[in-house]
């Protein structure tokens, strides 16, 4: 069996599908894995993506299930290695991208890497440190009231240098404007100067393709999905990847389909409110949860009442996330909302639904996982970070068909778009 070449550890469902999107566009046959596989599974690609639920863990347990990641992935031969967070860095002073980063590079025993979520296709730009989402710094692109990693800062060089006791040091757009020759030049300067993880400026793909080229030798390149365009023409130039045409080629899945939304970004409450304008939409209410009434099986009623395709959604404004929160705390309201959504996608599978679409990177996380899905084949691209995905049967079982958007990714129309692909 050929040897999986590039080995990626994404910090969540979402990010992993996003990441997997940009890889097989390049050309490589990708399969997600849902957290770290058994030892003895074999799975063959090109590239190979495990997706765990780290994010908004402790750092402690991001940095173990990050290195048992690793090691899965060294044993397949993986020649490279890729950290994937998200492209608005979401995280908090305490981590985890940075602690993840270097408990990697010791592991590696390597000595540098470079660190851009910049992903131009979706508007995140990064230029001297600063984040951008579109057109406002990522402190005012409503990030800054995400519940669970607010991001108050846009310089990402004060941001993760907080996190971590490396040194953190700037590649900045004059050398990555220059080529590939001069940002080396410069990695090699903030090497000598003590820098360990570099953030890295980005204002267009083709700043992507020239910072992947430049990291041609680094044991381990961090970043959004974007940061990955560049990698797989690393192992075209070296004669090790054939480009495969038909690496985003899946089967048709026959069967009834369904929404989930648990995220309450910018991005999926325009696309609730598009839905809701004139499609069915039941609403979980996580108090009506917290009190022990039947929300789940009335959701499932009111999707089993309807013949067309149904959204069931746990979205709210950030006003009402909060009120929600200051009643039942973060961490039970996000888990009631995941857990409850999770449990509704096992019962209308077992009713017959065979396609899903979920909205939001924790929800994606409950609901792959409480389907016990295992791994993913990546097909095409649905809107920019979000490709048609399916299950890979392990024991006989029909396979699912799966769209898994992060929350703050698609187009106002994602969910008819999704539902069309799949």
């Amino acid at each position: 069996m050929a040897q999986a070449l590039l080995g990626c550890i994404a910090d969540d469902f979402t990010g992993a599908t996003d990441l997997a999107n940009m890889l097989v566009r390049g050309g490589m046959r990708t399969v997600q894995t849902i957290g770290v596989p058994d030892r003895s599974a074999k799975i063959e690609a090109d590239a190979l993506v495990v997706a765990l639920k780290s994010r908004t863990v402790p750092a402690k347990q991001a940095v173990r299930q990050s290195l048992n990641a690793l090691e899965w992935l060294r044993a397949h031969g993986c020649r490279q290695f890729f950290f994937k967070y998200c492209s608005t860095f979401d995280s908090t002073p305490r981590g985890n991208i940075g602690p993840v980063a270097d408990a990697l590079l010791d592991a590696l025993k390597d000595d540098f890497t470079i660190a851009c979520p910049a992903f131009p296709e979706n508007g995140r730009t990064v230029f001297r440190g600063n984040l951008f989402v579109g057109d406002v710094l990522l402190n005012e692109s409503g990030m800054e009231s995400h519940p669970l990693t607010p991001m108050s800062d846009a310089n990402l060089v004060r941001v993760l240098q907080r996190q971590t006791k490396s040194k953190v040091g700037l590649i900045r757009y004059d050398a990555i404007s220059a080529g590939v020759e001069e940002i080396r030049a410069c990695i090699d300067e903030l090497k000598q100067d003590g820098v360990r993880l570099a953030i890295a400026d980005a204002l267009t793909d083709r700043d992507l393709y020239m910072l992947g080229k430049a990291c041609r030798d680094l044991a381990l390149v961090t970043g959004g999905s974007g940061m990955a365009l560049g990698l797989p023409q690393n192992f075209h130039s070296a004669d090790l990847l054939v480009y495969s045409g038909q690496a985003a080629d899946l089967q048709q899945i026959d069967g009834r389909s369904v929404v989930l939304a648990g995220s309450a970004s910018r991005a999926t409450n325009a696309q609730v409110a598009e839905w809701r304008a004139g499609k069915p939409s039941f609403r979980i209410d996580p108090m009506a949860l917290s009190r022990g009434e039947p929300v789940v099986d009335n959701a499932i009623q009111f999707a089993r009442a309807h013949d067309e395709t149904v959204l069931i959604y746990a979205t709210s404004s950030p006003d009402e996330v909060k009120i929600v929160q200051r009643e039942l705390g973060i961490e039970k309201a996000g888990h009631i909302v995941e857990e409850a959504l999770a449990s509704i996608a096992c019962k209308l599978r077992d009713a017959g639904v065979r396609k899903f679409v979920v909205a939001g990177g924790e929800t994606s996380g409950a609901v792959v996982q409480a389907l016990g899905v295992r791994s993913l084949r990546i097909g095409p691209q649905i809107d920019p970070g979000v490709p048609a995905t399916q299950s890979v049967p392990t024991n006989g079982e029909a396979p699912l068909a799966l769209a898994l958007k992060s929350g703050n990714f698609g187009a106002t129309d994602f969910f008819a778009k999704a539902l069309k692909a799949l």
